[in-house]
């Protein structure tokens, strides 16, 4: 079903953009759901992979930080162009499909990768493929939507994120346990249940955008002239890198609180991705030897692990509006940066396989709050014509403390904790306590 676009005219002053159906808020949600399978795959066997080919545990956050860097260059970048293309295919369009074309080769490229640097190089293609079609997309919500429907949009778009991210996740374990599918391999070589993992998330990360790309309508610039009119210089003013950087510098204020929040949350979630393989690994499984059949196992739990948070992010993703419209949606983001923070930290208490599903059912409340409450805040306060710039602008404040992440828990790793990688979800837990009281701080007008 087509997301169907009214006539507007513009010289009738300001018109009311139209709420859009159901369906239509589906179709154009979609095509997340094969950007969060490529990414959750990623996020869940890279460090597998990387480990198998004898990266040392406290070198791994460096090899990480290719996707925030990736998304530090991309992300501002494609926000800007993308808020200036119209063409035959509209103006966010174009790029979710270039990006999943190349994500889908780099998904082909990255288990058949035969030493370090030629996976370190696939991660780097698919973190550049997965940023040209994701920031485009949270641009895309805030172009189709009135701003009374921005917290359901995003509702729908993290429901996708956890349904894609909950069958990549799970995908290794369920190719070894349905399909007898080797989940080992022979020192320094991928065992086949991940690459046969990543053939399927490349595919269905094609086909998901392509039904986006392919069912939805955008609103031409007349139309979106027509429901955002605004002054002419305002609508001239900002143009090339002057008018980028002048932009940045002049930011909404609502902006700088979020990247506050934004800060310590994705410093948590990078934590995770980075160490959670070697925490079930090591903290459960006592394994450390790549090649072994209870490494593996283990590898693959943690997946299993991604597809519970994953799942109960699906739930609470629709949970998260009912609490902001009873508070406010900085509460409601609140309560779940605290719920987060302190499932993170049971962990360490965990000793069994099974009891460490549970904590990840409150991870999974922090993650549906993390991939919607900000934006849903965000996108009712910035110019409608430079929604991309600034969504992509404020994709930088996940990027920046994914970086930093990467550049000192190795250290903290080998000179502070002794290798003990639960600890850097200790740390993360920590984070993600103060991106709870920041969130208090938010002012949210109503």
């Amino acid at each position: 079903m087509h997301a169907k676009v009214q006539a507007a005219a513009p010289d009738h002053g300001p018109v009311r953009k139209p709420r859009l159906s159901f369906w239509a808020i589906w179709n154009m949600s979609f095509g997340f759901l094969g950007i969060q399978a490529g990414f959750a795959l990623q996020q869940s066997n890279v460090p597998r992979i990387f480990e198998t080919m004898g990266a040392e545990l406290d070198k791994i956050g460096y090899l990480m930080t290719a996707a925030p860097l990736a998304g530090l260059l991309v992300q501002p970048i494609l926000g800007y162009m993308s808020d200036r293309t119209w063409g035959r295919f509209g103006r966010r369009r174009p790029y979710f499909l270039i990006g999943a074309i190349l994500a889908t080769l780099g998904m082909f490229g990255m288990p058949n990768a035969s030493v370090l640097w030629m996976a370190a190089a696939m991660l780097l293609l698919l973190d550049v493929a997965i940023n040209i079609s994701m920031e485009p997309f949270r641009a895309f919500v805030g172009d189709m939507l009135p701003k009374e429907q921005l917290t359901t949009g995003y509702a729908v778009q993290t429901f996708f994120i956890g349904v894609g991210a909950v069958a990549a996740s799970a995908l290794p374990w369920v190719l070894q346990h349905w399909f007898s599918i080797a989940n080992t391999a022979a020192p320094g070589q991928t065992p086949d249940s991940v690459v046969y993992s990543f053939y399927i998330g490349g595919a269905v990360y094609l086909g998901a955008v392509l039904w986006t790309v392919i069912r939805t309508r955008e609103y031409t610039p007349e139309q979106m002239r027509a429901y955002h009119p605004e002054p002419e210089q305002t609508a001239t003013a900002s143009t090339g890198l002057r008018g980028f950087v002048h932009d940045y510098l002049n930011m909404p204020k609502i902006m700088v609180q979020l990247s506050a929040v934004q800060f310590f949350t994705w410093f948590t979630w990078f934590s995770m991705w980075t160490y959670g393989t070697a925490t079930v690994t090591q903290h459960i499984y006592h394994a450390t030897d790549t090649s072994s059949a209870l490494y593996n196992d283990g590898a693959s739990w943690w997946g299993v692990c991604g597809a519970v948070y994953n799942a109960a992010s699906i739930a609470f993703a629709f949970v998260l509006p009912l609490i902001a419209r009873r508070t406010s949606r900085r509460t409601a983001h609140a309560i779940a940066m605290l719920v987060g923070g302190l499932s993170f930290l049971s962990i360490y208490f965990v000793s069994a396989p099974g009891w460490l599903l549970l904590p990840f059912v409150g991870i999974g409340l922090a993650w549906a709050s993390t991939l919607s409450m900000p934006y849903a805040i965000l996108a009712g306060k910035v110019p409608a014509r430079k929604m991309g710039m600034y969504m992509g602008m404020f994709n930088m404040s996940i990027v920046i403390p994914q970086v930093v992440s990467g550049a000192c828990l190795g250290l903290l790793l080998t000179q502070v904790f002794h290798g003990d990688a639960v600890m850097m979800l200790m740390l993360g837990g920590v984070s993600m306590l103060l991106a709870a009281l920041l969130s208090l701080r938010i002012q949210e007008s109503k």
